[in-house]
């Protein structure tokens, strides 16, 4: 008889949390498992999943049909807000029994935020209820949108049997931000290293790789926690002292606009490229010689995974997961998390073919650690 899993996330698609469970689902025997996937966010469709996944969402896609806003997406909007007053008004019990489908084995918010808000709220006393948390919340506390203050935060982590940290660094946060919280246990995000080989074959445009100098990457949403209104200035510092290099920048988000300026404002546009967001980002990753990582924070560092994986070199700010991924500056070059620190490390990197050539040995050594069923397994014994 197959377990029932209903695993809630604030949304499907995106980033590296997102990008996680649809490895994870992929993975999980359709005799073993009937899965329910329940988004928060109106945008549950079904690409990338198994055929036999349910899917569904809370809020309803409001969106402009054919026939532009008609009565249907007047009524959606009305509903939706609807839904908005109950979450930030009522208990996530209440939310819980009047939204969440009943009846699971299994019930994980896959998730920090909305989604693990909502099933602490569950009535089923007979499932066992997991949450993941995939940041350091003690130093990029973006959940407290999602709850009325930290006490009802910390009630809501303790209705749950595990949670899930994906890094050392991200559980230690958890237990100074929630003192005496039980259940937890860290667990590293399974990536599909067969099938980021696989797509990294595939073409990308020969221009944005320039011939004779150094190729940077790096890939993100474009918001404050990634760094990227840190970086640009530290990168026109190197081209102004005479270091050659190009970066691509993939992502997109409401940062994009302000780092556009920055280009403009500061006649960057010959060497730093915003490319927005790329479905397949593996080839130009490949093609680099460089991956930076210039984030605030992180939890557990998903394309830092995945540039191991391929074997580029990375460069990194020291935030939660980092130690768990590159040691002791081992496997990739750890700076402080601070601007002269990134600047300093770039520099360095910039400066020495020998030690680019170091960490590329260095990352893809360190990439034969990440074989997605060692991963895989450890998640299926705690389902």
């Amino acid at each position: 008889m197959s377990k029932r899993l209903l695993i809630v996330s604030n949304g499907l698609y995106g980033g590296g949390a997102e990008k996680v469970l649809q490895t994870l689902v992929c993975s999980l025997d359709r005799n073993a498992y009937d899965i329910l996937l329940l988004a928060v966010s109106g945008s549950a469709g079904s690409e990338g999943y198994p055929e036999w996944v349910k899917i569904k969402s809370v809020f309803k896609n409001a969106g402009r049909n054919k026939d532009g806003y008609g009565l249907k997406t007047f009524f959606l909007k009305v509903f939706n807000k609807v839904i908005q007053f109950l979450y930030d008004n009522f208990s996530p019990a209440l939310f819980y029994r009047l939204f969440v489908p009943k009846g699971y084995d299994i019930e994980i918010a896959f998730i920090e935020g909305y989604a693990t808000r909502i099933i602490s709220g569950s009535s089923n006393a007979d499932s066992r209820k997991i949450a993941w948390v995939h940041t350091d919340l003690l130093n990029n506390h973006w959940t407290d949108i999602a709850y009325r203050d930290l006490t009802e935060e910390s009630h809501a982590y303790r209705q749950f049997d595990d949670i899930v940290c994906v890094s050392e660094s991200v559980k230690e946060s958890m237990g100074v931000l929630f003192p005496g919280l039980k259940g937890l246990t860290v667990l590293y995000n399974p990536v599909d290293d067969d099938q980021i080989r696989r797509l990294a074959m595939a073409p990308c445009s020969e221009e944005l790789f320039h011939k004779g100098q150094p190729t940077l990457i790096s890939i993100g949403r474009l918001v404050p926690q990634k760094g990227y209104d840190r970086l640009f200035p530290i990168l026109k510092r190197l081209h102004d002292e005479g270091f050659g290099f190009v970066i691509n920048i993939l992502g997109d988000g409401p940062e994009r606009s302000l780092l556009k300026r920055i280009i403009s404002d500061n006649d960057m546009g010959g060497y730093v490229y915003l490319l927005g967001f790329v479905a397949n980002p593996f080839p130009y990753l490949q093609a680099s010689d460089l991956y930076v990582c210039s984030s605030r924070s992180e939890g557990y560092s998903t394309v830092i995974i995945e540039s191991l994986v391929l074997g580029v070199p990375v460069i990194a700010t020291d935030c939660a997961g980092m130690s768990d991924l590159l040691g002791d500056s081992l496997y990739g070059l750890v700076v402080r998390n601070d601007d002269e620190s990134l600047y300093d490390g770039l520099k360095t990197l910039l400066s020495d073919d020998t030690a680019r050539c170091y960490y590329r040995r260095k990352a893809e050594e360190r990439g034969c650690d990440f074989k997605k069923e060692l991963l895989l397994s450890k998640i299926k014994c705690l389902l």
